[in-house]
């Protein structure tokens, strides 16, 4: 076998490979010689076909099979000889030799290969490592956060107020016609809640039990229903019942709805503050990790595959239409262009990741890897039963142990780096989204 590289272009690389023809014909004439012993034709005994008339029938078939088994193995030969790191699938072409008795058999594979990732030192970087912690006025939110999860529902006989929930009957019309998804019966609506279009919640304010109202309102513009917005409505509404919430009291009873059998409130409120630390700890790794691997991005700078970004397009695209439940058939068509930044970013950051773990032979910290699947565990009623699960479930584990040597690489960039300590709230920390909504 000759190997002979063409042409390089970035990562990609064009080579030629060229077989003997003497090693092509001899694996055609043991395949033929083993099929000779099945075959059954019509006028023959089984295992008695000549050998002449096996060939005449399946040799051009058996050929373009050995042909395939060639270029499998001697592209996989060659790929090993030139110690090439291929990325991605190769695009193969055979080479048209005009000499019908050429003593070798021809074709060109074109792929791309990995970078060769030079590292740039982040000396003199600084990242921002997020500090925080559960405080009592945290601990006493969560607390009114899950009064507020069983609150009840009593009615009033009185106008209705912000705050109060409303259950109505109502139909709604455009230009004296009603309208698809208009209509309602007995319907519970929050005054404040900003669960309907604009003006519509308002309009309720002071309306008591058995009232008939007519309101108008107008959709947004940017309604996802596109036949109704920026349009004008009439809703004919009648209000059925006029409701104010009840806390339940922070008491025993309140701490044994939530599996707190003993201790009261004292146990409920350790409880749920282990659950917050646990969920922070977890949140401000995360937080970290992403400060590291924006620096890494940052200070590093090289090509990436393109067959490897089309690869990850298609897997965050599956993700998305699976996320979306849509029947087989009915989801919209997800271009690439709506996956490829955070496609490159991932990929880009696998390569990353993968050549520091190599460089510094970082291996899964065995006692990390322990300590990831029981804080993982302790949510659960059987711990121990969730750890012997992960331990015996190869997958899980080599997931397990990918988060550990991330980690690893996270800590590895912030002893290389400046690190600056930046306080954060638990709010901050636990909802970003919404806290940068609000600023």
């Amino acid at each position: 076998m000759q190997v002979t590289e063409e042409s390089v272009n970035g990562l990609e690389r064009t080579i030629k490979i060229q077989v003997p023809s003497e090693d092509i014909d001899t694996a055609v004439q043991k395949k033929l010689q083993s099929l000779q012993k099945d075959v059954r034709i019509n006028g023959f005994r089984p295992g008695k076909v000549p050998l002449q008339v096996v060939r005449k029938r399946y040799g051009g078939q058996v050929r373009q099979e050995v042909l395939g088994d060639v270029i499998n193995e001697s592209y996989h030969n060659a790929l090993t000889q030139e110690k090439y790191r291929p990325a991605g699938m190769p695009s193969i072409e055979p080479v048209k030799n005009e000499d019908e008795n050429a003593e070798e058999f021809a074709y060109t594979a074109t792929f791309e290969v990995y970078p060769e990732i030079e590292l740039a030192s982040l000396q003199g970087s600084s990242v921002v490592k997020t500090e925080c912690s559960v405080g009592d006025s945290d601990l006493d939110e969560m607390i009114e956060t899950l009064r507020e999860q069983r609150k009840v529902w009593n009615e009033v006989d009185r106008p209705a107020a912000d705050g109060d929930q409303v259950v109505m009957d109502f139909v709604g019309s455009i230009d004296g016609e009603e309208f698809a998804g208009g209509a309602a019966k007995e319907a519970p609506l929050v005054l404040g809640s900003n669960s309907m279009i604009p003006g519509f919640e308002e309009q309720l304010v002071g309306a008591s039990k058995g009232d008939d109202k007519t309101i108008t309102v107008n959709f947004p513009d940017d309604y996802r229903a596109t036949d109704l917005a920026g349009k004008e409505a009439k809703f004919e509404i009648t209000v059925q019942a006029v409701k104010l919430s009840e806390l339940p009291e922070v008491n025993d009873e309140f701490a044994k709805e939530f599996g707190v059998e003993e201790g009261g409130v004292d146990a409920l409120r350790a409880d749920i503050r282990k659950n917050m630390e646990r969920e922070l700890k977890q949140a401000l790794e995360n937080r970290d990790k992403q400060a590291v691997m924006d620096l890494l991005l940052e200070k590093n700078e090289f090509p990436v595959p393109k067959s490897l970004i089309k690869e990850e397009i298609e897997r965050l695209r599956k993700q998305l239409t699976e996320q979306m439940q849509a029947p087989e058939g009915s989801a919209p068509e997800l271009g690439d262009e709506l996956f490829e930044s955070d496609a490159e970013r991932r990929v880009k950051l696998g390569l990353l990741v993968a050549e520091i773990i190599r460089k510094n032979e970082f291996k899964p910290d065995p006692d990390k890897v322990r300590t990831t699947i029981e804080s993982m565990a302790s949510s659960y009623e059987d711990p121990k039963q969730v750890v012997d699960y992960y331990y015996s479930n190869q997958e899980y584990m080599q997931n397990i142990e990918g988060l550990v040597l991330e980690q690893q690489v996270t800590d590895w960039a912030m002893e290389q780096a400046t690190v600056e300590s930046q306080a954060a709230s638990f709010k901050e920390v636990m909802n970003p989204d919404k806290q940068n909504q609000t600023s």
